[in-house]
């Protein structure tokens, strides 16, 4: 039996859109982040490229990345990238589900929030804001602890304006008001 490998399929998986990425500014003052990042997906072998395309040019040749397994399905240990090739490897209980660590030999080390892909675009947008600005000392999980908060109350606010259009309380009101008294 023979295996024949189709280079198309191989180049397609490897092939990656620009990175969604929001940094601080550099000589801004230390946080706990350096800003954020919002991959396409779930899969690392697809989207660790265009991620170090985007860095490498700017911080120096990132040489691994490291995740927590949390929410990443599989974790390559090697992945090849524009030039070189980059080492990942993970930590589940040291580190943040919500954060990736990028090291380089400049820089050294930069600490991203991942922002989970099926993120709604104005949620990404408020978190990727929120993890660029310079000397927080907001983490990774807080931050998605926050947005999720602010999402769970714009629901409650949604619910209670729709209950209200709806009749709402004075509704309630007539309906019991309706059933005679014992």
């Amino acid at each position: 039996m023979t295996a024949t490998i189709d280079h198309a399929i191989i180049e397609e998986r490897l092939s990656s859109a620009p990175a969604r990425l929001s940094l601080t500014p550099p000589a801004s003052a230390p946080g706990l982040l350096d800003g954020a990042w919002w991959p396409r997906s779930r899969d690392l072998l697809r989207e660790i490229p265009g991620l170090t395309d985007a860095l490498d040019a700017r911080w120096g040749r990132i040489t691994r990345v490291i995740v927590n397994p949390a929410h990443w399905p599989v974790i390559p240990h090697k992945v090849p990238v524009t030039g070189h090739i980059v080492h990942v490897g993970w930590f589940a209980a040291e580190q943040d589900p919500n954060k990736l660590i990028l090291l380089s030999y400049t820089v050294g080390r930069l600490d991203l929030l991942v922002i989970p892909p099926e993120t709604e675009p104005t949620a990404a947008a408020r978190l990727m804001a929120a993890a660029a600005v310079p000397g927080s000392l907001c983490t990774a999980s807080g931050l998605m602890a926050d947005e999720a908060m602010s999402r769970n109350a714009a629901e409650v606010r949604s619910r209670e304006e729709e209950w209200e259009t709806d009749g709402g309380a004075a509704s309630a009101a007539g309906l019991l008001s309706s059933y005679p008294r014992r």
